[in-house]
């Protein structure tokens, strides 16, 4: 028995799906049930839980030998690194109390600071909760900048007819798309080969800046002179705020982009085969950013 957490997730669904595919029981945790509902149509077993709740995420490891965690972000709480520090200690207090032997946990390159990064503290602590439980194999996933980070330009170019952010233009991010992440981690926990407590960096296809970024956008939304303003600290917050984000989460994005602009935040691991992944940012805007974009613009 496999549990996914954040199974309705841009990662924890294809973790489901890949596990549901090789013909693995799986049961898949979220909040919701209606956005669990795919899953147990293709077979999983849906079981509702606050990922908060250490009892309810003990229970819902019952009769399972392997699991993959993760923190899904809150964007609108006032105190998300306390958010993400509960969630933590729900999963590993659950891992301890089931003594679930196979743990695959969704991280990040910088988790290895513990200050600094912004929301990757979270990620740091919740590895070090996971590298206390004697019992169980721990893989933590540390990947690259999620692809779908760009996704809210779409309403920035719709808005300023730029894209818009706080991180240098010239700054290479090994940048992966979420599906990747995924597959990593299903392919991970169908072959159990990890022991101990291991990290391993996903870098995505290639590393590419915010100058790339834009022209790859632009020539594929029609504008090919698409321009990148790196804007300061006093202009992107009331912009994220307006989004919907709670000033204390605007606050940990900006001292993560300060982390990637000075260098304090990067991979540890060198490019390679085992790291890099398949799916290019050229594909992701090809099928993600693209009708996102028509979407903005049907709206506007």
């Amino acid at each position: 028995m496999y549990v996914v957490l954040g199974a309705s997730g841009n990662t924890g669904h294809i973790v489901a799906k890949t596990l549901l595919a090789r013909g693995q029981q799986v049961r898949v945790v979220g909040r919701n049930a209606s956005h669990l509902q795919p899953l147990a149509t293709l077979g999983a077993e849906p079981f509702i839980a606050d990922l908060t709740d250490a009892s309810a995420l003990t229970k819902a490891f019952q009769q399972a030998n392997s699991a993959y965690v993760m923190i899904p972000p809150n964007l609108t709480s006032n105190d998300p690194l306390g958010y993400a520090d509960r969630v933590g200690d729900a999963i590993a207090t659950a891992v301890r109390s089931t003594r679930i032997k196979n743990i695959v946990s969704l991280s990040s390159f910088g988790a290895d600071k513990s200050t600094g990064t912004g929301p990757v503290v979270g990620l740091h602590n919740l590895e070090e909760r996971l590298n206390q439980i004697d019992s169980a194999d721990v893989l933590h996933l540390r990947a690259g900048y999620f692809m779908e980070n760009t996704l809210g330009q779409a309403a920035a170019i719709r808005m300023m007819g730029s894209a818009v952010g706080p991180v240098r233009p010239d700054l290479k991010l090994p940048m992966i798309a979420t599906r990747d992440i995924g597959a990593a981690a299903a392919d991970a926990l169908l072959r159990l080969t990890f022991r101990g407590k291991q990290t391993q960096e996903l870098l995505g296809q290639r590393d590419i800046d915010y100058n790339e970024v834009v022209a790859i956008i632009g020539n594929a939304i029609g504008k090919p002179k698409l321009g990148y303003v790196h804007a300061p600290d006093d202009q992107i917050r009331p912009a994220m705020v307006q989004m919907g984000m709670s000033d204390k989460f605007v606050s940990l994005i900006l001292e993560m982009s300060a982390a990637l602009n000075s260098g304090y935040m990067r991979p540890l691991e060198s490019r390679s085969a085992r790291n890099t992944t398949p799916t290019s940012f050229e594909t992701f805007v090809a099928q993600s950013f693209v009708p996102a974009y028509q979407q903005q613009q049907a709206a506007a």
